[in-house]
């Protein structure tokens, strides 16, 4: 660890002070979430597991946090001209409502095969909604271009100072509301939520190994960790929508080095089986992406007996006729 903090100390964008910032601007703004535990899960982990259950965020999922985080401190100029972002759902959503709340014209960049809930949720939080063909289009490319024609400024999903340290408060709320833990686990796409988390858990308690997760299927964040060389990957064909990101960003894959202990993947079956459990033992609704750290735990991928394990519930949008067909069923 002490390597790469020489390696990458000079490229580190966030620290400790810019989540404590952000928690102060949401703290009227976003949703103090909740923290269920789960007597089934204790039993067949042999840990005592914290779940932060961020799908009861505002747009329902973690991404609100970020996203006003950024949107608050652009310059009065900047919002007048509106912002424009790309997503396949969930930091649209959460764009689109911090632009709503703080009278910023929002245009987000979507897929068209985003989910239709996810479509239908931006659009009526008040945001423009561009979009596109996965299969020929870069959405980055796509979204850079269309900011710079319109003058409008762009807040990425992930790979953005303050939206990282917005995603930082929810361990942040985590640690404050149980304590010191042994081991955290958080999904990843783009690292925003596990830089951010991974910050906040090494301030809060520096013992504390932080664990990111990602599919099998869209592992380029693992082997970035474990290769020291940003991998990419391209439209994976995963079932964790929100993982389908490309590769890390210049100010996440620096973070997750630093402050990351360890990277894993997890299978699509195991996603499936372990979003079962939480809908039937926790009686939430989650999404795929937000069961990815979940995942990790309940399929053993990584093991914890008798330890303290916090685990990020990412978010909770989903397409109910999708659920029914990954549960084998009607719902």
């Amino acid at each position: 660890m002490a390597e790469r903090a020489d390696l990458f100390a000079a490229s580190l964008a966030v620290n400790y002070s810019d989540i404590e910032a952000a928690a102060l601007r949401l703290k009227q703004q976003a949703h103090r979430t909740p923290v269920l535990s789960s007597r089934t899960v204790n039993q067949r982990t042999g840990a005592q597991v914290f779940f932060k259950a961020e799908n009861f965020q505002r747009t329902g999922s973690f991404k609100f946090r970020g996203a006003y985080n950024a949107l608050a401190q652009l310059p009065t100029e900047q919002k007048q001209r509106g912002v424009i972002t790309y997503s396949s759902g969930n930091h649209a959503q959460a764009l689109a409502l911090a632009g709503q709340l703080l009278a910023v014209p929002i245009t987000v960049v979507m897929p068209q095969d985003a989910p239709a809930v996810k479509q239908a949720a931006t659009r009526g939080y008040g945001a423009e909604v561009v979009l596109y063909d996965r299969a020929k289009v870069v959405r980055e490319e796509l979204g850079t271009s269309l900011a710079q024609t319109c003058g409008l400024t762009l807040i990425p999903p992930y790979d953005h100072p303050d939206v990282v340290a917005g995603q930082g408060t929810t361990a942040k709320e985590l640690f404050e509301a149980v304590g010191p833990l042994d081991l955290l686990l958080v999904c990843c796409g783009g690292g925003g939520l596990l830089s951010g988390c991974a910050i906040a858990a090494k301030s809060l308690a520096p013992a504390c190994q932080v664990i990111g997760v990602e599919p099998e299927l869209a592992d380029d964040a693992t082997r970035s960790f474990h290769s020291k060389q940003l991998q990419t990957v391209h439209n994976p064909n995963t079932i964790a929508d929100g993982a389908r990101t490309p590769c890390l960003g210049k100010v996440t894959f620096p973070l997750v080095l630093h402050y990351v202990d360890d990277l894993v993947t997890v299978s699509e079956g195991g996603i499936v089986r372990s979003l079962r459990l939480l809908w039937e033992r926790l009686k939430i609704v989650v999404e795929p992406t937000g069961a990815l750290a979940a995942a990790a735990l309940l399929e053993a991928v990584v093991q914890a007996p008798n330890q303290r394990v916090g685990v990020i519930l990412s978010g909770g949008n989903v397409d109910l006729s999708q659920m029914g067909q990954l549960f084998g069923g009607e719902i």
